[in-house]
């Protein structure tokens, strides 16, 4: 590798990592990109959510070319127990508008596609790559990296971190502490292959409509986690995803609970005679606005995942991810066309961008629902799944009983489980976490 100063230096080619390079690139900045899975998107073989906005802030005409599955029309939420299921679902007709508003994908197409339209714009993008630590100066500013490749240190101005969440050259470093257990989800998914026709039909789909599905209940055995359903043109996206920490405490397995939902009377008709190609697991930071680590300091920023910038009650993570590696570009580019050195001073600017945009607004809002979903995990994801079944079941069953009496039961059930000081206590927390 020829030993280079570059503008900047991203590390990792995810949605933040070509955020950032895409936007220093297009604005003229020598951009080295460095990633190492075998190409960008090549650890990522599964489906997920393309929020539209985000994207076409960088590249407006990007439906044209990207390599985009189906486009949302409904949104179901399932409280799940084992043999039941009580749903809300919003689907709208307006969302078959010709500039959608959200996609599913696969993202190592996707991410292959991007890093194209990153390399087009002028960055060099080298996979394969691992970087093994970042270089300072006497000073304490950073100023390069090393590589497990040879040919020494490579300069940079600035270097901007995307390497994910379980990414270590940050908290190595110093410049971040390592997440703990109970911030971090590990999600596991499958893609279950199934003729195009199939899916429209079990799913109540037209053309290139789609659907997702959330599902929360006892399928976590009172772990805090949920299992997830994506429709793409050929397949679909099954995952389920819980609390590294309670993993740990527990000793229940991904996978066991991934099993278990395929197997939920809910899911498993959606699924029938499907082929499943491929299997992969992805840690998911879950710790939200508290956990957010320092965003920036002496010629280096992080973006993404790396940052904790992820809104797990919405399940939105890319396009935090975009933005934040939008930002970070346009900050950069700003200090560099002042010709100011990348200080942290100076990149301060990013932070005060991310405190102005939506990212940063939504993750306050929530600070303390990440906490609250954990310490009161048994609640949410078992008890309360089981008594909203049950008063479904006394509010629908006809069997002679009075319909007063039904109604009392199910009262005398919530009661008897939680206490009337227990559920006006959960009432209370819970509007508190989501003001």
């Amino acid at each position: 590798m020829i030993e280079e100063k570059f503008d900047a230096i991203v590390i990792g080619a995810g949605m933040a990592g070509n955020a950032a390079a895409y936007t220093m690139a297009s604005r003229g900045l020598d951009v080295l990109q460095l990633e190492r899975g075998e190409y960008p998107g090549s650890k990522n073989v599964q489906g997920a959510i393309l929020y539209a906005d985000m994207l076409e802030a960088l590249i407006p005409n990007f439906r044209e070319e990207a390599p985009l599955e189906r486009h949302l029309i409904e949104q179901r939420f399932w409280m799940v127990t084992d043999r039941s299921h009580t749903g809300m679902h919003y689907r709208s007709d307006d969302f078959n508008e010709e500039k959608a508003n959200r996609y599913t994908i696969i993202r190592s197409q996707f991410d292959r596609w991007f890093s194209r339209e990153v390399q087009a714009k002028g960055a060099i993008v080298i996979s394969e790559t691992t970087v093994t630590e970042l270089v300072s100066d006497a000073y304490g500013k950073v100023i390069g990296v090393r590589t497990d490749r040879r040919g020494g240190t490579i300069f940079a101005d600035v270097v901007v971190i995307a390497e994910g969440v379980n990414g270590l050259l940050g908290s190595r470093a110093g410049l971040r502490p390592a997440p703990k257990p109970e911030h971090v989800a590990l999600a596991v998914k499958e893609m279950h292959f199934l003729p195009r026709e199939t899916i429209e039909a079990r799913f109540n789909l037209h053309g290139d409509e789609g659907v997702v599905i959330e599902a929360a209940g006892t399928i976590s055995k009172g772990m805090t986690g949920m299992g997830f359903i994506y429709t793409n043109k050929e397949s679909v996206s099954v995952g389920m995803g819980c609390l590294v920490a309670d993993f740990a405490e527990t000793g229940e397995t991904p996978y066991g609970l991934l099993e278990t939902f395929k197997a939920h009377p809910s899911v498993a008709p959606l699924l029938e005679g499907s082929e499943v190609k491929e299997y992969a697991a992805h840690l998911i930071p879950e710790g939200g606005y508290n956990t957010i680590p320092q965003l920036f300091g002496d010629g280096w920023v992080v973006v993404g995942d790396a940052a904790q910038l992820n809104n797990a009650i919405h399940r939105e993570g890319s396009n935090l991810a975009m933005t934040s590696g939008r930002l970070a570009g346009e900050a950069i580019f700003q200090v560099k066309s002042r010709r100011d050195p990348m200080t942290k001073q100076n990149l301060a600017l990013y932070k005060k961008f991310l405190d102005a945009s939506f990212v940063m607004k939504d993750l306050k809002k929530y600070k303390d629902m990440p906490k609250l979903l954990h310490t009161q995990s048994h609640n949410f994801f078992l008890t309360y799944p089981t008594l909203v079944a049950k008063a479904m079941d006394n509010f629908l069953r006809v069997d002679g009983a009075p319909k007063l009496d039904k109604e009392k039961a199910s009262i005398r059930a919530f009661v008897k489980e939680r206490t009337l000081r227990g559920l006006f206590g959960d009432a209370l927390r819970l509007a508190r976490a989501w003001r």
